[in-house]
């Protein structure tokens, strides 16, 4: 596995309450009398990034645990839904990366779920027992290699290989992600409760309750059925809220951690209600996690939703939410959003380039975390002024100039949101002629975008919606 480098080590388990237990590691011992409740917990001294396998060893009694081959470096969790746990398998460079993919330097921990691509079916017995916080994740840490990269996360993969390419560090990745759940399975239910704004999310049976994602109480009632006698919340489910972050979340919060790469929204993007609450409650699930883990910079990274077309999927508010998901970006410090509409795929929500989403993704950490030279991202509008019969936008993040690829004209630029307006690339502004000031300025915005305006790194520019001065 990997351990966190620069943070103390912390060791913690469970053992008979009352008696003595003695851990080991990097020369330090340490002991400790085990809690009325069961619990201990130990800490060693911090350590630099380093590769030299090393190996805690826990006494208590006749019972003796050790854990080998631990590497220290920095340790990031990948969750969200579908697209964050899409597998290397899947993924449209896997052939040629697969002779690549032996890295000594990535670990990570990828627990199979109970319950992992049934669809549209009931749970069997099984999958039921394992439905909770105890069991539902299960798994252990594994090497990189071309066997065990096939069911992690592409964009982990991917983006730990950026991390370990450009720092020559261990990096070890932890996925969370579940297919299929809204961001209130992610965020705990307590967190929920506590907020006037969405306390509405945790009461009475989840199933029925309309202020969560109708998608999402579907595929709950196709897995479990419709109801449930013993819990006025709801049946245990993937889905519920506050579900994943008891059995994903909460136990590893003793653990220190680099940061945080997520992948999520399919499942709130179908109600407008729902998507105009998605920024607010992204807000709220960071700042919960950086209160739990003490780390009130601790680094945030998150994916746009990428393009499809609404012919075989609801996705008519795709651009607003996109818009709700860069805005985040003007009030989440140590946040970062990669945008990933110009590789969508029109009539699948499953697009299998993330070669491209992770490398994306690890520009804003080596950009903000590692503090590397790096364009963490492609343009994002600053201002949008009318001047002279002209509309003026200008961006962050334009590189040495604003492109399109091969030359083309600018697409995607709309006074209306629907209809295409010419626009001009001057330079790192974007000029677009008008005979009025429109009290809006759009860019992308249709749920499978054509916009095709990139900064001089190819990156590609985020949807928005900007008032005009």
């Amino acid at each position: 596995m990997i351990l966190q480098r620069d943070k103390p080590v912390h060791v913690w388990g469970k053992a008979t309450p009352g008696s003595t237990v003695i851990a080991t590691f990097a020369a330090e011992e340490r002991s400790t009398i085990v809690k009325p409740d069961a619990s201990w917990d130990v800490y060693f001294s911090k350590q630099k990034a380093n590769a030299r396998p090393q190996s805690i060893i826990v006494l208590s009694g006749n019972e003796k645990i050790e854990l080998s081959n631990i590497l220290i470096g920095d340790i990031w969790i990948c969750f969200g839904q579908s697209n964050m746990e899409f597998p290397m398998r899947k993924e449209m460079h896997f052939r040629q990366e697969s002779s690549r993919s032996d890295q000594p330097l990535i670990r990570f921990y990828n627990p199979w779920f109970a319950g992992k691509y049934l669809f549209g079916k009931l749970f069997t017995d099984s999958v039921r027992e394992r439905m909770n916080a105890q069991e539902f994740f299960q798994g252990q840490w594994q090497h990189c290699d071309s066997s065990t990269v096939k069911e992690m996360s592409a964009i982990g993969y991917y983006f730990a290989k950026e991390i370990t390419a450009h720092e020559n560090i261990p990096v070890g990745m932890i996925n969370l992600s579940i297919g299929g759940a809204p961001i209130e399975a992610f965020i705990s239910r307590e967190t929920l409760a506590s907020d006037h704004r969405f306390a509405s999310k945790v009461q009475g049976d989840w199933l029925i309750n309309d202020a969560l994602p109708v998608w999402a109480r579907q595929r709950g009632k196709e897995n479990i059925g419709a109801g449930n006698d013993t819990d006025p919340s709801g049946p245990a489910h993937p889905f519920k809220p506050g579900f994943a972050y008891a059995a994903g979340i909460e136990p590893i919060l003793g653990l220190p951690v680099s940061g945080m790469l997520w992948y999520q929204g399919e499942s709130n993007s179908q109600e407008l209600p729902r998507v105009q609450e998605y920024g607010e409650l992204l807000r709220l699930l960071i700042a919960d996690y950086r209160r739990r883990w003490h780390e009130p910079r601790m680094p945030f990274y998150w994916v746009q939703l990428s393009s499809i077309d609404t012919t075989h999927y609801q996705s008519r508010y795709w651009p607003e939410f996109r818009n709700e998901q860069r805005r985040l970006l003007s009030s989440v410090n140590d946040g970062g959003m990669a945008v990933c509409s110009d590789i969508g795929f029109k009539n699948d929500v499953h697009p299998t380039d993330k070669k491209t989403v992770g490398e994306r993704l690890s520009r804003w950490a080596l950009n903000k975390t590692y503090k590397r030279n790096i364009l963490p991202s492609g343009p994002l509008p600053l201002k949008a002024k009318y001047k002279g019969g002209n509309i003026i936008i200008t961006f962050q993040y334009t590189g040495n100039s604003l492109q399109t690829p091969d030359g083309q004209k600018v697409n995607g630029f709309s006074l209306d949101g629907i209809t295409d307006v010419p626009a001009i690339i001057k330079n790192k502004t974007i000029i677009i002629p008008s005979q009025y000031r429109p009290e809006y300025i759009y860019y992308g915005w249709k749920p499978f975008s054509d916009a095709n305006l990139y900064n001089s790194d190819m990156l590609p520019a985020s949807t928005f919606k900007l008032k005009v001065q």
